[in-house]
């Protein structure tokens, strides 16, 4: 009986960091990918990275807009700026995508 017990505890051992690895490495994915947009006007969704900060700083700029951070504009404004954005691709602003 002890030897089936070390067996089971060993297997349990050696499986649980297999187990477990794939749902850190999305939780991990998920943190790198910045967080999702949802644009209601294009029902369409956006996820913020650098290349979309670029293209935000562009807008506020070309607005004479002072920058704050997108995630604390109001819905009307983050709406306005989806709108401008799906006039502006990342070749058009020159950003560059590697």
């Amino acid at each position: 009986m002890p030897r089936f017990l070390n067996a089971a505890l060993l297997g349990a051992a050696l499986t649980i960091p297999v187990v477990l690895t794939p749902t850190v490495l999305r939780a991990e994915d998920n943190k790198a990918a910045g967080r999702t947009y949802h644009d209601k006007q294009h029902n369409d969704d956006h996820q913020w990275d650098s290349h979309e900060d670029r293209a935000y700083r562009m807008y506020a700029k070309e607005n004479h807009r002072k920058y704050r951070d997108f995630s604390k504009l109001n819905e009307n404004d983050q709406q306005a700026y989806w709108g401008w954005r799906h006039d502006h691709s990342d070749a058009l602003l020159k950003i560059d995508i590697h």
